[in-house]
């Protein structure tokens, strides 16, 4: 996922490939261990939302009303959500513990990611154009001067971050292309709630599709119904390609016609 500028400060001026080498380690026995985890902004995506209220047991809305704060991503006037912080001393993440991370497993992408950052360079239909990375060389963060060496790829496979992006890429994909608008092209605030709902609520963006019109105002065949009902990976999925219908006038998934007239007339 793109870091946030205000990060820019604290990264090395040096552009990594995914073959690129980077020497770190993080581990318990260094000195700053879970000092990154304090005083941060993390923004939370689909994909750790759906996995931090699963592990907490916790409905979407009851995880974002405990857990998270609303903010607008800069650059594409989007809503998104970060992590709310405890209010200690140190405005700590609600999982960290001297021990270690109490949610490690289903820590969020940006978690799984440092110390990379990623950036994408522009949106172009096509592009295969995926950005670059880069270190964020934080001057608390002893762990770059650990002895390990690994490939931007072995650090990717070693945090599980590829099932995160893939999961998360419609997402991300929805963004860099808003990104790339000129500034005063802006959404409806109609469009942004759809978006939020997409992106955080996937219990109630559920319930909107089984327990409205959805289903009769667009063609979904049985399979992908079964799918999407069963799977929240699933329906995530669905869901950010359903966005790009309302947001890009996107075709993939067919409306129907005579029912979206029917709802014209009526309205």
């Amino acid at each position: 996922m793109t870091e946030t500028l205000d990060k820019m400060a604290n990264i090395e001026p040096v552009k990594l490939d995914i073959d690129s080498n980077m020497k770190f380690e993080c581990h318990k026995k260094v000195k700053c261990f879970t000092k990154c985890c304090r005083d941060i902004r993390i923004i939370l995506t689909p994909y750790d939302i759906v996995r931090l209220k699963n592990r907490l047991d916790l409905s979407s809305e009851e995880f974002l009303a405990i857990y998270t704060e609303p903010q607008l991503l800069e650059k594409t006037d989007l809503p998104m959500v970060i992590l709310r912080l405890l209010d200690d001393d140190m405005k700590s993440c609600p999982f960290v513990r001297d021990s270690g991370c109490i949610v490690y497993e289903d820590r969020p992408t940006t978690c799984r990611y440092y110390p990379l950052g990623v950036a994408a360079l522009s949106h172009k239909e096509g592009a295969d154009d995926e950005g670059f990375y880069f270190l964020i060389n934080e001057p608390h963060c002893l762990g770059f001067e650990e002895e390990k060496i690994m490939t931007v790829r072995e650090w990717r496979g070693d945090q599980g971050i590829d099932m995160y992006d893939e999961i998360n890429a419609g997402w991300t994909d929805i963004i860099v292309r808003k990104r790339s608008f000129p500034a005063n092209i802006k959404l409806t605030d109609k469009s942004k709630q759809l978006f939020f709902l997409v992106s955080y609520n996937i219990n109630k963006f559920r319930s909107f599709v089984f327990e409205s019109t959805f289903l009769t105002l667009y063609k979904v065949d049985e399979k992908t119904q079964k799918a999407i009902k069963d799977d929240e990976i699933a329906l995530l999925k669905f869901g950010f390609k359903w966005l790009k219908g309302v947001l890009w006038k996107d075709d993939s998934i067919k409306v129907n016609e005579d029912a979206a007239a029917l709802r014209k007339n009526r309205e």
